[in-house]
């Protein structure tokens, strides 16, 4: 997952919290936790489509350390398994 590109759902809303972010998916109704401030950051990093051609340089766009990555690859994982985040393509992108 680390060397590849991933968005936001477009059926996902973030809704910042003191502890993080609630990710609301409109279409499964699922509501997700994101618990850490570096995982939101990194998340609207990847809703922003921004100029990170992949998850690590997000991840280092966010100023998360190297040894911390393979923590947020499991938790990038789940919020893929929730359709939280998709793999981006070019439809995405335009």
């Amino acid at each position: 997952m680390l060397d590849e590109a991933w968005a936001l759902s477009p059926s996902v809303a973030l809704r910042p919290e003191p502890f993080g972010a609630l990710a609301y998916h409109f279409g499964t109704r699922k509501l997700t936790f994101l618990k850490r401030p570096e995982l939101v950051t990194v998340v609207r990093v990847l809703a922003l489509l921004a100029d990170h051609p992949d998850v690590r340089s997000a991840l280092l766009a966010a100023g998360v350390p190297g040894t911390q990555h393979a923590a947020y690859d499991a938790a990038l994982s789940g919020l893929a398994r929730a359709d939280m985040i998709r793999p981006r393509d070019e439809e995405t992108t335009r």
